[in-house]
């Protein structure tokens, strides 16, 4: 019997427990304890939510504020949950959601890892989203991809990708285990960390999936952010942070879910192979998997056989295709170098000093001799025919200079040049 995956585990005891703590009302709570700059922007959020819908609009204006959270799903009758302090309480509020931690820390470090700078953000989290975007210093950086005249000028990240990815760790925390949010910055990349399993299980499944999500760690705070316009209702917020780096042609996000409990995202803020940038500039229609696959390459990730035989088919592989990544980066990422070096094969002055010491030692040779030594060391991936073209190339590059046939085109007598004989 099939043993269950983490994400089954952990979507099984969300509905043994069926406790959804973001819709738990904190009986110490009042309206009192929101924080009224936070009610503002979400009535703000909530009108551009509904701006298609100009009779919802028209309602908004008559709200009171009561009637508005409860509409807003962030209140049940008028009881204040533990979703609306966390989005919208008072700084001090938060020691009402205790045990849980309400807390985001933005930590810096220099590239040796030591931390220079830290700040914590708790509730209202519908405005200190931006607080935390104001600390990271998003610098705008020059890169000249090959073969263009001009520098490309763009930030290191994209506010929308770090926005999401600070939306989705709010999202789907596990506020049960007690810990933190956190954004660490270096100077090449943002890592953003939630406690909590991955439910899907697997990044590409929501690539590939595309659509709501059937299980939600938090649905009550989930639809309140929805109303909020935080996160996307469709549950595409991740897939689109994939396409907008795609566009910007900077490295895909990394989702490593290797702990159980925990989820960290990585954005790099640098162009990591400018052979990956050309790529991406100049085959608009490669599709996301295909992408997703070649980015892996730059990284030096693995990828499965099957991801490997997908990029060959595409032809974004091969040696002669020189403003491609080369087949030596995905054979070292499917972890088959050996078969790479047989269907790659050695360089040309490896076959020429094989024929050269051939004929020194054995002269005179004929061709058979000559073919009866290279054919089994020429690359794999080569037909019979390339192969005996391969060895004429070889002959041509070498006749008169080092070698030369003293027989005719049909019976070949091949001997050292003067100049060559020892």
């Amino acid at each position: 019997m099939a043993q269950p995956t983490p994400s089954n585990n952990g979507q099984r005891a969300i509905w043994t427990r069926r406790v959804d703590w973001s819709a738990q009302v904190c009986e110490q709570a009042t309206l009192a304890d929101l924080d009224p700059a936070a009610l503002a922007e979400a009535r703000r959020q909530f009108a551009e939510k509904n701006k298609t819908k100009p009779e919802r609009l028209a309602e908004l204006a008559e709200w009171d504020d009561a009637t508005f959270l409860n509409k807003a799903k962030l209140t049940v009758r008028g009881a204040v949950t533990h979703a609306a302090l966390l989005l919208l309480g008072r700084e001090e509020s938060s020691s009402l959601l205790a045990p849980a931690v309400a807390r985001i820390s933005w930590i810096l470090k220099n590239e040796r890892n030591e931390e220079l700078d830290y700040e914590h953000f708790g509730p209202p989290m519908l405005l200190n989203v931006n607080k935390v975007l104001a600390r990271i210093r998003n610098l705008t950086v020059r890169e000249l991809p090959d073969g263009t005249l001009f520098p490309v000028e763009l930030t290191q990240y994209d506010p929308w990708v770090i926005r999401e990815a600070l939306h989705n760790c709010i999202a789907h925390q596990d506020y049960g285990l007690r810990g933190r949010i956190q954004v660490v910055e270096t100077p090449q990349a943002l890592l953003m960390t939630n406690v909590g399993g991955f439910l899907p299980g697997r990044v590409e499944t929501v690539i590939d999936q595309d659509a709501p999500l059937e299980i939600y760690r938090n649905p009550y705070l989930a639809e309140a952010m929805v109303s909020l316009n935080m996160i996307d209702t469709q549950g595409g917020g991740i897939k689109r942070m994939f396409q907008t780096q795609r566009r910007r042609f900077f490295p895909m996000p990394d989702y490593d879910l290797t702990q159980p409990e925990r989820v960290m995202v990585t954005l790099r803020g640098r162009i990591l192979d400018v052979r990956y940038t050309r790529l991406l500039m100049a085959q608009g229609e490669l599709d996301l998997g295909t992408i997703m696959l070649l980015d892996k390459v730059q990284k030096g990730q693995r990828i499965d056989a099957e991801g490997a035989k997908r990029l060959k088919a595409a032809k974004l592989v091969e040696g002669r295709y020189p403003n491609l990544l080369v087949a030596g980066s995905v054979a070292a990422a499917t972890g088959d170098k050996a078969q790479h070096i047989r269907n790659r094969g050695f360089d040309n002055r490896y076959y020429r000093d094989l024929i050269v010491d051939l004929v020194r030692e054995h002269q005179p040779v004929s061709r058979e001799d000559i073919d009866k030594l290279l054919l089994s060391k020429l690359p794999e991936v080569l037909s019979a025919d390339q192969k005996a073209s391969r060895v004429h190339n070889l002959l041509t590059s070498l006749s008169g200079k080092r070698i030369q046939n003293v027989g005719t085109r049909q019976v070949s007598k091949w001997v050292l040049m003067p100049t060559q004989e020892q």
